[in-house]
């Protein structure tokens, strides 16, 4: 009797493993089935999706072929604008970079806006981010934009003799930022472009001749024909100094002390500076052994009485 209640107890065991068995396959074969359904789903989304977007995909592949092309174009047609107006060469590959750059968001916009993409807000973080980098950097765009125009327009070039910003002499550089001059007296000045370029600029090298003007005061006894005729040959004896237009000596002003003469005359750029000392000195000289005076100023004081 006991055996038989035991192999009843295993039997009953067995029936519940078998039956957990098939409980779990059965599980496991319906989750896969219902994984099953959902990957099919998904592609068949998927394959609608892509039947529905092809048109603008095919828009979008076709261009962005073309727009590559176009900005390759462009970008080439531009650096040769700009090697024909003599464009520095740094500034040509940065406004080329620039321009492809552009050239390249606006594409993108374009090709995600065909394939149904919604570009408003990614406009308007653009236009955000330019404002405010804008702000940022008012006084350095400022003198970025100086920059340009000075080497787009050459109002100067490396070389030239400029007065700007009350400074005289020399440019040795021209950056997109700022321009530095090597003056007078061998001091090196580094100006803002933005400064340089909205305020006036004196290019003294850019013409080949440049007039020398020197002011001369003589006595009131003394004879202008005489002085005029001692000045004039002083100066026809100099080989710097043009024949024509011929040097010119002009009464120009009755002073309080003297009469005064304005000398001119035309010489190379180049020789400005050596021809005005030289001659002033020897103006000077000339004067004096011709006994014609160069005053200074000075009062008489008459007196009327003297106190007791």
């Amino acid at each position: 009797m006991e055996d038989q209640v035991q192999d009843s107890v295993v039997q009953g065991t067995e029936v519940v493993e078998q039956t957990e068995t098939t409980n779990v396959v059965t599980g496991a074969a319906d989750e896969l089935i219902a994984k099953g359904e959902e990957a099919f789903d998904f592609a068949d989304k998927a394959v609608d999706w892509a039947l529905a977007a092809a048109p603008g995909l095919a828009i979008a592949i076709i261009t962005l072929i073309i727009g590559a092309w176009v900005i390759k174009f462009a970008t080439r047609s531009f650096k040769k604008i700009m090697v024909k107006r003599n464009v520095d060469e740094s500034l040509r590959g940065f406004l080329t970079g620039i321009l492809r750059f552009l050239l390249w968001i606006m594409l993108v916009i374009s090709i995600a806006s065909s394939v149904g993409i919604e570009t408003t807000s990614f406009v308007a973080v653009l236009g955000a981010a330019g404002l405010a980098i804008g702000l940022a950097l008012q006084g350095s765009l400022a003198n970025f934009a100086g920059g340009v125009l000075i080497l787009l327009f050459k109002p100067f070039k490396v070389g030239d003799v400029i007065d700007a910003q009350g400074e005289i002499g020399t440019v040795a550089r021209i950056d997109v930022l700022h321009t530095t001059v090597h003056t007078l007296t061998n001091k090196e000045v580094i100006m803002p472009n933005g400064q340089v370029a909205n305020n006036t600029i004196i290019n003294i090298g850019r013409q080949p001749k440049r007039r020398v003007d020197f002011a001369v005061g003589i006595a009131y006894d003394a004879s202008v024909k005489e002085a005029r005729k001692v000045i004039l040959d002083l100066l026809a004896k100099d080989e710097r100094i043009d024949k024509d237009p011929a040097p010119v000596v002009k009464l120009t002003n009755l002073g309080d002390s003297s009469l005064d003469l304005s000398v001119r005359c035309w010489v190379d750029t180049g020789l400005y500076w050596d021809v005005y000392f030289d001659n002033l000195e020897a103006i000077k000289e000339a004067l004096d052994e011709a006994n014609i005076g160069i005053p200074f100023p000075q009062r008489d004081v008459h007196i009327i009485s003297q106190p007791k």
